[in-house]
């Protein structure tokens, strides 16, 4: 009697491979949540109310430049890779891998010249204290050359979110080790900033050793100047990393821009509240960030792989699971929202509720969109995501402008709150709208070619 084989990777559906690479990616964000709970509870309750609002300061604007300076590559690099690696063009692959390499480190430049004006020429409008803003810059700079972005795509578009689920854990394991240590030793701000950045370029260290390791045919030196290659290679590569360097800004500015505009509009103190808020609202909803990594490369891989009826059943599946997600995250909220806050922060943090509850609302319509933006990449329609993503900017101004003047940072978290419902709704419209165009086509191509004869590019 024979053994049955094994279900390979092509045997399991596309919601079965997706949903194993949630798995993997929950393991290891389920086990840095873990970490992050407790160091975060550190850094509250030792730094108190007044640094820990520096140290979200400094830090917020260092998580706006990666957002900026990254240039989200590892979209690049998932959304054309995705092809070479089906088809195992291996040379071809690492000629897109180490484009985005150099376009990491073309970013870090850019990055750094940005935190000089941003630290020594706005420094007062953002509420620091003078004495931090050498220290400030410093561990700007630490954090944009350690951008992983195109080494992450790499491991994406290999389909090894095993291998990213542990070098991902350097960070938060990292991270819990030295706020103990610096607990234990004598805590202050400049020693939690200066582990912050160690550990943050280890983990670029790390994440292209295993880059290599897992595709030595394609990370190469030799790969690094065939800029000329790369473009041949990739047919509209300069086209989809303009489209998504804009989307990534205005994403920068929907994540980030909200929390220094409470420190420039409010005070220190109001932006360390909104921070403990915001890092809890986005440590509950991180489903959306898990959902959203693995969905992005098995969108793409189905687009290249796939037939559209499949395609289209994916992105079904994903965003039922999304939106069931999404009520659960609000729900754990508006029951226990005040309990985790004076359980991470202390009693000078519970007032943060308010706060918690709009940031969360504005997270889950990003939950429930996560299916969205990956399928409007791999179908070429970048520029509708960069124009949702500009009315979610354009819709939070507004709200931020609106309800600031009546409830403070809760005002503010409230206008993102609003960016978030314009943004699904947007998303979820253009999204609606491609799916149809596309079947469409597909029905006249049919009707007008031979049966099999089915084209998945457009």
């Amino acid at each position: 009697m024979k053994r049955k084989r094994p279900a390979s990777h092509e045997d399991r559906s596309l919601l079965g491979r997706m949903l194993a690479n949630l798995g993997w990616l929950m393991g290891g964000k389920g086990f840095g949540a873990i970490c992050s709970l407790v160091y975060l509870a550190i850094l509250t309750r030792t730094l108190g109310l007044k640094d820990f609002g520096h140290f979200s300061l400094i830090f917020g604007t260092s998580q706006a430049l990666i957002a900026v300076a990254g240039f989200q590559t590892w979209r690049v690099v998932v959304r054309f890779g995705a092809e070479h690696v089906h088809h195992r063009n291996w040379d071809a692959f690492g000629r897109l891998a180490m484009l985005a390499g150099v376009l990491d480190v073309c970013g870090a430049l850019f990055g750094c010249a940005i935190a000089y004006l941003a630290f020594y020429q706005f420094a007062e409008e953002l509420g620091l204290n003078p004495e931090l803003i050498d220290l400030a810059f410093w561990f700007n700079v630490a954090s944009l050359w350690a951008l992983v972005s195109a080494p992450t795509g790499i491991v994406r578009a290999l389909d090894r979110f095993d291998v990213a689920v542990y070098v991902e854990a350097v960070v938060p394991l990292g991270r819990l080790l030295a706020a103990l240590a610096i607990w234990l030793t004598g805590p202050s701000l400049t020693r939690f900033l200066i582990a912050w950045a160690a550990i943050d370029i280890l983990e670029a260290v790390i994440y292209w050793i295993m880059a290599r390791r897992l595709c030595p045919q394609s990370i190469r030196l030799s790969h690094v100047g065939d800029f000329g290659g790369a473009l041949n290679d990739n047919p509209g590569v300069i086209r989809f990393f303009l489209i998504t360097f804009c989307s990534a800004t205005l994403e920068a500015a929907y994540r980030n821009g909200p929390l220094l505009a409470v420190g420039y509009l409010v005070g220190t103190r109001a932006a360390g509240l909104y921070r403990l808020a915001q890092q809890l609202a986005q440590g509950l909803a991180k489903l959306s960030t898990l959902l959203a990594r693995a969905a992005y490369a098995e969108i793409a891989r189905a687009r290249v792989a796939s037939a559209l009826d499949d395609f289209r059943k994916l992105i079904r599946q994903t965003s039922i699971l999304a939106g069931a997600g999404s009520a659960v995250v609000v729900l754990i909220v508006l029951l226990a929202g005040r309990f985790l806050l004076e359980l991470l922060g202390g009693e000078q943090f519970a007032g943060g509720e308010p706060i918690l509850i709009a940031l969360v609302v504005g997270a889950s319509f990003e939950l429930a969109s996560v299916a969205f933006e990956p399928m409007l990449d791999s179908t070429g329609r970048a520029k509708l995501s960069l124009a949702s993503r500009a009315f979610a900017v354009i819709a939070t101004a507004i709200g931020i402008m609106i309800f600031h003047p009546i409830g403070g940072a809760e005002g503010v978290a409230w206008g993102v709150a609003l960016g978030g419902a314009a943004h699904y709704i947007a998303m979820g419209t253009m999204a609606w709208l491609v799916l149809r165009s596309l079947v469409r086509a597909d029905r006249l191509e049919k009707q007008g070619a031979p049966m099999g004869n089915d084209r998945r590019e457009t």
